[in-house]
């Protein structure tokens, strides 16, 4: 296993980190308990959660994840072993969707914060996080997949200065470390940096982004925060849901699989673009003999920006396989077919 600085923080963790957004709906206690045990023993330090989790998000599963985490530390007494993270969830776009969690009204306010981040504590039987993070911003802008900055009236938005003073109360009350955001953009990764330094507040020192062989918009703008302000990031979905493991490939649903079990209509890289550029990346690691996994995970952590890349996984299988992206190396003649598909079909799945 190969270790980075989490931003500009004292903590290390591994390169591969444990996602864990499938547990409780796909995977049970006993799975997830099963996966924490590998990773630790191949290395793996760094768990990332949610207060909303297992997703798709749902009221009669949420908080499961972190419960599941919880019991293996209680059982385990392995907190010293881990960086552990969790996220508050922010305002819901769809209120429906997200009547479970704080009646719908989720926002970055003291209120939701100390409730979310006290409930998150309880369930992961901890008194503390290393890093607690903002899942998307509170403030109305582009996030989840979509392209265009939307001109949208946000005045019921907190402040970021507000949040930022929430959460510096919750760092000196020793329940949280380090702070991140998540599904940020460049503005408000600034404005976070900004704020912290006029007041003298907690910086950010993570920013969990998508990041894929689909999706390398960080690359435009945000990277350069890693390389200058020290804020590393966190890179999801590093395997685009599975996709770039090939096996959606011509519109297959695997029994058991993501987008046959839970996101039955989620279609991101359904498009054509999607596909053909999945399709040129398996070719490539077919060629090189490595699996498209690998291929995937080994070019996300060789970027210098990236401090980890988090792997969600159903199996003990597919985590041994994520784990081979560590052994890949990648020659001069597999970054240039990379960048030559990148090029041809640049970003089809943000």
């Amino acid at each position: 296993m190969r270790y980075r600085q989490l931003g500009n923080s004292d903590i290390e963790i591994s390169v591969l980190g444990l996602g864990t957004m499938t547990w409780g709906h796909q995977n049970s206690e006993s799975d997830a308990h099963q996966q924490i045990d590998l990773a630790l023993a191949e290395g793996i330090n760094f768990i990332d959660t949610a207060e909303m989790y297992p997703t798709p998000t749902r009221a009669e599963t949420w908080r499961t994840t972190e419960r599941y985490i919880g019991s293996w530390l209680a059982a385990s007494g392995g907190r010293e072993r881990i960086v552990l993270a969790s996220k508050i969830a922010g305002p819901a776009r769809d209120p429906a969707g997200q009547q479970h969690i704080r009646d719908g009204l989720s926002r970055h306010d003291r209120r939701n914060i100390v409730e979310a981040l006290d409930g998150s504590l309880k369930r992961l039987n901890t008194d503390y996080l290393d890093l607690y993070q903002l899942h998307w911003p509170d403030r109305k802008t582009n996030f989840f997949g979509q392209r265009e900055y939307p001109y949208l009236d946000d005045a019921d938005s907190v402040a970021i200065e507000e949040t930022l003073e929430v959460l510096a109360d919750q760092v000196k009350a020793g329940k949280v470390r380090h702070i991140g955001v998540s599904n940020e953009t460049p503005w408000g990764v600034a404005e976070f940096i900004k704020q912290s330094e006029r007041r003298g507040l907690p910086r950010i020192v993570s920013v969990q982004n998508p990041y894929s062989l689909l999706n390398r918009l960080y690359e435009g703008g945000l990277s350069e925060f890693s390389h200058r302000e020290g804020v590393g990031l966190l890179a999801y979905s590093p395997l685009a849901f599975g996709a770039l493991t090939g096996k959606y490939l011509g519109g297959a649903r695997p029994e058991g699989s993501r987008l046959s079990a839970v996101y039955r209509t989620f279609n991101r890289y359904d498009s054509a673009s999607a596909q053909a550029a999945i399709a040129g990346y398996v070719e490539v690691a077919q060629q090189h003999n490595i699996s498209p996994a690998q291929l995937a995970l080994a070019y996300v952590i060789s970027k210098p920006f990236v401090a980890s890349a988090l792997t969600g996984q159903t199996s003990l299988a597919q985590l041994r396989d994520n784990l081979g992206a560590l052994d890949v190396t990648l020659s001069e003649e597999i970054q240039a077919q990379v960048q030559a598909i990148h090029q041809r079909i640049p970003n089809p799945a943000p």
